[in-house]
């Protein structure tokens, strides 16, 4: 989602949740083979870009509340795929116009929840719109698989995708509203160490079993052995935060609980709106953890 304030483009870059994640071999270019359902939800970072007369692009971040990351965990250099984005859309289209860029980062970081890879997709998608570059999606699906695996669905905007390959292969979904908690210890994971400690694996059902399974008229017959994330088993061995989370999570009645992505961050599916605010308050109330309400996108 996109609006202009005065000389301001404002970008609204979404979390999500990883629904299903079968992780293959690894291959030749240092990547592991994937095969995922990405879900977006309802909790967003916001990105501002405004134009300099000058060359110099300058990212501000700001954390909105204790715990949400750190100045360490989020940089505002080099480092951050938001600086990656706009120096690679620079080289490709030759753009050297200077940007004052804001960053209001909700999205806790080393969560599993996609938040630096969906502010470098606002950031491409925000810039073709403020640049006037006239990219194709493929043109700028193709720069984001550049920058990381999870940044392609970002930027094709669909609220629900399979995704495969190393995350660069996304076929939009029908999406439905569903009802989250989510959870994340104060810890975080490396996503890269949680890769390295993960096998491959023989998980029978498929992404696509997954995300035709979530239009059941009655979510509570959507079989639970479907939901499955490879990386679930490493992060709980070298996090016992993950183990804690989990084990809490599963102790409260909803319909699935999983971990998203690389952790540290655990999502249980609701019945309806009201459930999750319940179940919420029930865990916000153990203080281990910060707590999100969420739907889905759709």
């Amino acid at each position: 989602m996109y609006r202009f304030e005065a000389d301001t483009l404002v970008a609204y870059a979404p979390a999500k949740l990883n629904l299903f994640l079968k992780v293959a071999g690894k291959r030749a270019d240092g990547y592991h083979e994937i095969e995922t359902v990405m879900q977006a939800i309802d909790l967003y970072d916001t990105l501002s870009f405004r134009q300099r007369e000058d060359s110099r692009v300058s990212l501000k971040v700001l954390l909105t509340e204790p715990g949400a990351g750190s100045h360490e965990a989020v940089p505002s250099d080099e480092n951050n795929l938001v600086m990656q984005a706009v120096k690679l859309l620079q080289e490709k289209s030759g753009q050297n116009g200077g940007l004052d860029i804001t960053l209001i980062k909700r999205i806790p970081s080393q969560a599993g929840l996609g938040g630096g890879s969906s502010d470098a997709a606002s950031t491409i998608n925000a810039l073709n719109r403020l640049w006037n570059l006239n990219l194709t999606l493929a043109e700028r699906c193709q720069l984001a698989a550049q920058l990381g695996s999870d940044i392609p669905f970002f930027v094709t905007e669909s609220p629900l995708a399979s995704c495969s390959g190393k995350g660069e292969r996304v076929e939009a979904e029908k999406s439905r509203k569903l009802h989250f908690v989510v959870v994340k210890p104060y810890s975080g994971l490396s996503t890269a160490e949680v890769y390295a400690n993960c096998a491959s694996s023989t998980f029978s059902h498929s992404a696509k079993d997954v995300a035709k399974s979530l239009h059941k008229p009655n979510l509570s017959d959507v079989e639970s052995g479907l939901f499955y994330n490879s990386l679930e088993e490493p992060a709980r061995e070298l996090n016992q935060d993950v183990e804690q989370t989990l084990e809490r999570l599963e102790q409260q009645p909803f319909l699935r609980t999983m971990m998203s992505g690389s952790g540290t961050a655990c999502f249980g599916l609701c019945r309806s709106r009201r459930q999750a605010f319940c179940l919420a308050k029930k865990l916000q109330s153990m203080d281990f953890a910060r707590v999100y309400v969420a739907q889905s996108r759709v």
